[in-house]
């Protein structure tokens, strides 16, 4: 009988989840919307029969050694939900218990982007290296900061909160209810709230004028930048600029040897990676200049954070 681990990645539009091998091998996968359900314990109802889902259909016959999650603010010490400001489920939620209730078997949460981290780690281009972080894309911007070789969880677990550091004081209004956050700037939300202001700000012909606010995504800033859209390639620029900007602090905070981009977003490769580059060199202490490694996720084509989800589990029962 194969051992396996459930992973599942909770992000703030989609949530999937998989059956991960000890090597890395990602068997089978499903996904679900995370935000349909009004309460915690409908959605856990859902991602149960989800789970059990994947299990029956398995073509192997599997031992579920764990369940590990990844999730928005998850508590990996605490093995809660706390304060998510891309959920719909407010205040300090107990999954990992709401999850117990279920199954026999060991469950580990931490951070979403923390999982990414840990599957880039093993199973990505991270392999070998002992300082670097990962910065995942999406709805949000979320971080993973690894520093000689471990995760940095901090004094409370929760370390590492990059997308929520400032960059224009009474800037763009967050859902976590600040003002001014990274990830209202840097994220597929804040690419579309940029391309939105500078197609108000301009009289320049677009392609992207055609498409409905509530429509326009970050895919199609991208594809329309690819077509020679020049307000396209101005949204980029700013988000790169600010991206770089803060990486630059975060460089000189953790010394890493290399930065890896994970999510949609980055599938822009060049487009998003050069100004981002161009800005953080601009913005490094000296000491630091042509140091750092931008990189996309060597894991782009699969699902690290649903491999890290499954690592973590792996690590727990191995300690």
């Amino acid at each position: 009988m194969k051992k396996v681990a459930i992973g599942i990645d909770i992000g703030g539009t989609n949530t999937v989840l998989g059956i991960v091998d000890r090597d890395g091998n990602l068997l089978s996968d499903i996904s679900m919307p995370t935000q349909t359900k009004e309460t915690i314990e409908e959605y856990v109802s859902d991602l149960v029969q989800k789970i059990n889902s994947l299990i029956k259909s398995s073509k192997d016959k599997i031992e579920i050694v764990g369940i590990g999650i990844g999730a928005p603010n998850g508590n990996y010490h605490k093995g809660t939900i706390e304060h998510a400001a891309n959920l719909r489920w407010k205040g300090i939620i107990p999954f990992v218990n709401l999850v117990k209730k279920h199954y026999n078997v060991p469950v580990a949460l931490t951070n979403d982007a923390n999982a990414a981290a840990i599957g880039e780690m093993i199973y990505g281009a991270a392999k070998g290296m002992k300082d670097f972080v990962v910065i995942t894309l999406g709805t949000g911007l979320g971080s993973g900061l690894v520093v000689n070789g471990e995760l940095v969880y901090g004094h409370d677990g929760f370390a590492g909160e990059i997308g929520h550091t400032l960059v224009y004081p009474d800037g763009r209004q967050c859902g976590c209810s600040k003002k001014g956050c990274l990830e209202t700037y840097v994220s597929a939300t804040g690419m579309v709230r940029t391309m939105s202001e500078i197609l108000c700000n301009s009289n320049k012909p677009s392609s992207l004028r055609d498409i409905p606010y509530n429509q326009l995504t970050s895919l199609s800033i991208q594809k329309a930048l690819e077509a020679g859209d020049e307000l396209a390639k101005e949204c980029f620029e700013y988000t790169g600029k600010i991206l770089g900007m803060k990486l630059a602090d975060t460089v000189a905070h953790t010394s890493p040897e290399a930065i890896f981009l994970f999510g949609g977003m980055a599938k822009a490769g060049d487009l998003l990676i050069k100004p981002t580059i161009k800005s953080m060199e601009e913005n490094l202490l000296p000491i630091f200049r042509n140091k750092v490694k931008i990189l996309l996720s060597g894991l782009l084509d699969v699902n690290a954070a649903i491999l890290g989800a499954g690592a973590l589990i792996w690590n727990e029962i191995e300690k």
